[in-house]
């Protein structure tokens, strides 16, 4: 026969209240959260998964904290790219238009603009540093200001000061894109062309400051196809970062969906299903309810009641 007393009534009792409250406590943690738990033990079967989806994901996260600083630098290498190819381009057309007018007032003038533009261009620069300078990222690629400075006697190579560096970057596990361009690789060609003109310029066939005179007009309708063929080349150079722009774009969109997924089956671990957690802390609410009032029962029929 079980023995029956008051204190393990009441012993029973307390421990059946505290049970309950922590259930209360347990199930307002998930609706207050929305999560199964807290820490790792708190997923003890699955704390394994856990780990190596989480690790999957901030390696996921840092590509793409990576590629979306990379998507900023290659639109602003794009825009350098096809303002120095816009120059070039400018420069046929003007060209052509003092052939077609028969005059060259403001050819030079012209040029001069175009060439600033070019080279301001080859120095163009992202979060401080040169684009195009290879390692040399503190030191201005083109030095030359004016186009009379190709002309003094300098060869067209000591205007650039960048080295052979070129940035290549991961953008995912499988995936290495080339992102940089030299200043001497993009420009070299297109100083020398400048250099041409102002060497004719300063020639004595120059200057150029009113009607064409006809070794003008021969000397600079054989610099047409010459700019054509260089402004070309730099079309192709800003068509080569555009594709690699279009390619980090396509892993950006694919590590997007790929966090998504893992993010999904992290979610189906620790995520609380919301209804069943409000239906447990309902039941929970009602528990302690219950233990309470048999508490205060109990002590409406304590033995020392009849005692008395």
């Amino acid at each position: 026969m079980n023995r029956v007393s008051t204190g393990g009534n009441y012993s029973s009792v307390l421990t059946n209240i505290m049970a309950a409250q922590q259930g209360q406590m347990d199930a307002g943690d998930r609706v207050a959260t929305q999560k199964n738990g807290t820490n790792l033990k708190d997923y003890a079967r699955n704390a394994e998964i856990l780990t190596s989806m989480r690790a999957v994901d901030s390696r996921l996260q840092g590509y793409s904290d990576q590629n979306a600083r990379l998507v900023d630098k290659l639109t602003t290498q794009d825009f350098a790219l096809n303002q120095i190819a816009s120059s070039a381009d400018s420069v046929r057309q003007t060209i052509a238009d003092a052939l077609a007018s028969g005059r060259g007032d403001t050819l030079m003038q012209d040029l001069q603009g175009f060439f600033g533009n070019a080279v301001e261009g080859l120095n163009a620069r992202y979060g401080g540093k040169y684009l195009f300078a290879g390692g040399q990222i503190d030191t201005q690629p083109v030095s030359a200001q004016i186009m009379a400075d190709l002309t003094n006697g300098q060869p067209i190579s000591s205007f650039f000061h960048n080295d052979t560096y070129t940035v290549d970057a991961k953008v995912d596990d499988s995936t290495t894109v080339k992102t940089g361009l030299l200043a001497d690789s993009l420009g070299t060609d297109l100083l020398t062309q400048f250099q041409t003109i102002q060497a004719f310029q300063q020639s004595g066939s120059g200057p150029f400051n009113g009607i064409l005179t006809d070794a003008q007009k021969t000397f600079l309708e054989g610099q047409l196809s010459s700019w054509d063929t260089l402004h070309q080349n730099l079309v192709n150079n800003a068509a080569r970062n555009g594709m690699v722009q279009t390619r980090v774009d396509n892993v950006q969109k694919d590590l997007t969906n790929r966090q998504t997924s893992i993010k999904g089956m992290i979610g189906g671990i620790t995520d609380a299903d919301m209804t069943k957690a409000a239906s447990d802390l309902q039941q929970a609410q009602m528990a302690v309810q219950a233990a309470a009032q048999v508490f205060v029962t109990l002590k409406d029929t304590s033995l020392l009641n009849f005692i008395k």
